[in-house]
Order: C-alpha cells, then sequence, then structure tokens
C-alpha cells in the first residue's frame, strides 16, 4: 500500500489545535502521553516505503515546524544528511527520523560519528520525525534540535541546549524538556559527546 495515501497530517488539516496535534487534549507532562520521546504507536515500513513515506512529507514537515519562527526548523532540510533512508528511532519513541547536522563544522565534526571527541560552539544538529501508524497513514512527529553551547554554559545538560518543534509550531525548551533529554543523552556523554548515532549501515560515509 501507498504509505502517502490518506495521510491525516496535512498541514492544511493541521493546527495547534487540530487533530494532528499530538499533544490535543491529552494530558501533558514529562511523562506523559505528549513526551516526544513516548513510544509511539508505529509499523515497521521497508526501506523503499521508507524513503517514499519521506519524501512525501518533507514539505509538509517544513511548512509544519515553520510554524515556530525556530530558524533551522526551516532550513535543516538543505543541510547535509548523515541517513541514507528514515529509519526507525528507539530514542525517540521508534518514530522514523533522518539526521542532519548545520553546514560547516558542525557537519565535519558529525561527520566523525563516534570520533567526534567535542562537537564546536553553535553547532546545530536537527532530526525529524514521523509515524506511520498500522492503518497506514503517515503522522508527523516532533523536530528535535540539539545545539553546543559554549564551555559551561549548562553543566546540568552537559553544555546542550534541547529544543522541540512539535507540527503545529509549538516550541518547547522547558528546564524539564531540557533535563529529561540530557538525562537520556547522559549516557554517552563522556564517550560520544552526548551524541546518540544512527546505525553503521544506514550512515551517509
Amino acid at each position: 500500500a501507498d504509505p502517502c495515501a490518506a495521510n491525516p497530517c496535512a498541514v492544511a488539516a493541521c493546527g495547534a489545535c487540530g487533530p494532528c496535534d499530538p499533544c490535543a487534549a491529552m494530558a501533558c507532562g514529562p511523562c506523559g502521553p505528549c513526551d516526544p520521546c513516548a513510544a509511539a504507536e508505529a509499523v515497521d515500513l521497508t526501506e523503499e516505503q521508507a524513503r517514499a513515506a519521506y519524501e512525501c512529507l518533507l514539505p509538509e514537515m517544513i511548512e509544519a515546524y515553520g510554524e515556530s519562527g525556530v530558524e533551522a526548523a526551516t532550513s535543516y532540510d538543505g543541510w547535509p544528511r548523515f541517513s541514507t533512508v528514515a529509519y526507525q528511532s528507539a530514542t525517540h519513541g521508534m518514530r522514523y527520523v533522518q539526521n542532519y547536522a548545520a553546514p560547516g563544522e558542525a557537519a565535519e565534526a558529525y561527520g566523525r560519528y563516534e570520533e567526534v571527541d567535542r562537537m564546536p560552539t553553535g553547532a546545530v544538529l536537527a532530526k525529524d520525525s514521523f509515524v506511520a501508524h498500522p492503518d497506514g497513514k503517515l503522522q508527523i512527529g516532533p523536530l528535535f534540535l540539539m545545539e553546543r553551547l559554549e564551555g559551561g554554559a549548562s553543566p546540568n545538560t552537559a553544555d546542550w541546549e534541547y529544543v522541540t518543534v512539535m507540527p503545529g509550531g509549538a516550541v518547547d525548551r522547558s528546564e524539564g524538556t531540557q533535563q529529561f533529554c540530557a538525562d537520556c543523552h547522559a549516557a554517552v556523554a563522556e564517550t560520544q559527546d552526548s551524541l546518540f548515532f544512527l546505525p553503521s549501515d544506514l550512515r551517509v560515509q
């Protein structure tokens, strides 16, 4: 079946309070159903299906995230991409994601993967997302952003700022989200500068 058929998250149908808002009519909290890393109802796609689904959704993602006013949300699709195809990320609720890094020093450093050492100050990483539901419909998920701060600027988050941009344009930079994300990334803070990398067979070399 065409994974783009009957997509319920066309931008025209979505909004901050619309049916495609993942947090609509839900009680939100750090451990609640609106947790951007909470498990999402999803199905497995073949690489061909994942590629077709992503190509279909990307223009809608850019428009939907662009409602936030966050510069990276409207430009990341022109950055170097490090995943060859959208893949399911266990740390992002089994959503399908793609990995991007801002051009220049950020992309150069990120492309070293596990040999990264420390990302440069100001580096921005982006990970957009979508879910393929069992009924064949697609739903745009959050855009996850990470920005490297100056050394010592945020010891509790290993000097990273975590930003979540929802499809309706809502932006979460809250202290709770910062710590939630930092605690998850802390597993690789010492060895990989808090960065989880995509599967080796899906990396752009």
